[in-house]
């Protein structure tokens, strides 16, 4: 059985897919990739569909020998990759020989890694996903971070003669510099104060060390309440943003809980939550009032990128091999598409 065995496992790395849904009536939170962009080109750079499990890394990433040959991709925060101690480009497909060694450094802008392989990880669903969840216990690797040691299995055995290099295209890249993050007010925006509103709309924010995939506490001025924090407890979004009794701003994540009690002032939008995932503690965020139309069309915007590179569309880079006869003699050629 092909396997990747983990040399060192970083500080937090854990399996992730899209996450665990149809189960948060019953109080199970979805979990799943933070970054679901950088998650998704990851996959689909190895022609995996949208919602196979990679391995998701903060801050600093594995390091894995593996097995056997594999294709893998890497993307999210800006860091050095290195296969056998070179250096390989991030947001493109590669080939791995058996015996290489992937590691993958402290990052320098941003906070996860993703690492897809084809084929997927050969692990079993809990509750319909692979993901992680480390409150609970569940998921994943048994339900746990990776530690120095555990061994990986995966889907599929690859050949180099089957190997079509993609990259995503520049402009297609996320800028996890970007300070501001727009919201949709609501659903308990009323509950505040002009006041609040005004400086929870107009102030910077920064992430404080209370951060992690269950949710980011910021730092700032206090957002007011007109009347106190507390309302009946009701379904929390991704990215739902709870203001507690001190006035300070908690960003819900994939970890949430299902349901809480204190007022939500704004929602992240989808597209701009990816970007919070990426802060770290002392990153700074600003938040900008959108509405919901205008959210819809950023995130048609991003299934168009999606489609294009399911697609194999101009914007993906690939390589292909091809033997060809010319007066009688044989030649094996590479034909590269240029950006």
């Amino acid at each position: 059985m092909t396997k990747i065995i983990v040399k060192d496992g970083g500080p937090l790395t854990t399996v992730q897919d899209e996450g665990r849904y149809g189960y948060q009536k019953f109080g199970m939170p979805t979990a799943g990739a933070m970054d679901k962009y950088s998650y998704k080109i990851a996959n689909f750079l190895v022609e995996n569909n949208g919602n196979e499990a990679v391995l998701e890394s903060t801050l600093k990433g594995p390091k894995l020998k593996f097995e056997s040959n594999a294709i893998i991709a890497v993307t999210g925060a800006k860091s050095k990759v290195k296969i056998d101690g070179k250096k390989i480009k991030m947001w493109k497909s590669h080939y791995i020989k058996k015996g290489s060694i992937l590691e993958i450094s402290m990052s320098k802008k941003g906070l996860r890694n993703y690492i897809a392989f084809k084929g997927g990880l050969d692990l079993p669903k809990v509750m319909d996903s692979k993901s992680t969840y480390l409150r609970g216990k569940l998921g994943g690797y048994k339900g746990r971070k990776l530690k120095n040691g555990d061994k990986l299995k995966l889907n599929k055995e690859v050949e180099k003669n089957n190997f079509e290099e993609k990259k995503l295209a520049k402009k297609d890249k996320p800028n996890f510099s970007q300070k501001e993050v727009r919201v949709i007010m609501g659903p308990q925006d009323n509950y505040f104060t002009n006041k609040g509103i005004s400086n929870f709309l107009k102030e910077d924010f920064k992430v404080s060390s209370q951060a992690d995939r269950m949710g980011y506490r910021l730092k700032g001025k206090d957002i007011e309440h007109k009347d106190g924090a507390d309302i009946i407890s009701d379904g929390i979004a991704p990215g739902s943003i709870q203001v507690s009794g001190d006035g300070k701003a908690i960003i819900m994540l994939a970890d949430r809980q299902t349901t809480g009690g204190y007022t939500k002032i704004a929602t992240v939008i989808s597209v701009d939550l990816d970007i919070v995932s990426q802060k770290k503690p002392g990153d700074l965020i600003t938040f900008k009032k959108v509405s919901l139309s205008e959210a819809h069309n950023l995130l048609k915007k991003r299934e168009e990128i999606y489609k294009k590179i399911r697609t194999k569309n101009v914007e993906l880079s690939s390589t292909k091999s091809y033997k060809i006869r010319v007066e009688g003699e044989e030649y094996e050629v590479e034909l590269r598409e240029i950006l």
